[in-house]
């Protein structure tokens, strides 16, 4: 299954949620921008932003990354 078009569209929101608060105080960006994915991104997104993140794929701008750290990571079911 390919996700090329889905990561795409992750990449490009979170880097355009990034890119908003670059202009907002240096001390409020990472929280703005992990409180902004947390309150609004479901957890299918979440899971997947993680996946690229922890296997270093995606263009993500380095504000993402290090909001990364702060935003809620998906549990994974256990069978």
């Amino acid at each position: 299954m390919s996700h090329s078009n889905t990561d795409e569209k992750l990449v490009r929101m979170a880097n355009q949620i990034a890119t908003f608060f670059l202009s907002q105080p240096e001390g409020e960006r990472v929280d703005g921008v992990a409180t902004h994915i947390n309150k609004f991104w479901e957890v299918r997104m979440r899971a997947r932003f993680f996946e690229m993140i922890d296997a270093g794929e995606g263009d993500f701008l380095p504000l993402v990354k290090e909001a990364a750290q702060r935003i809620n990571r998906p549990v994974k079911a256990t069978a």
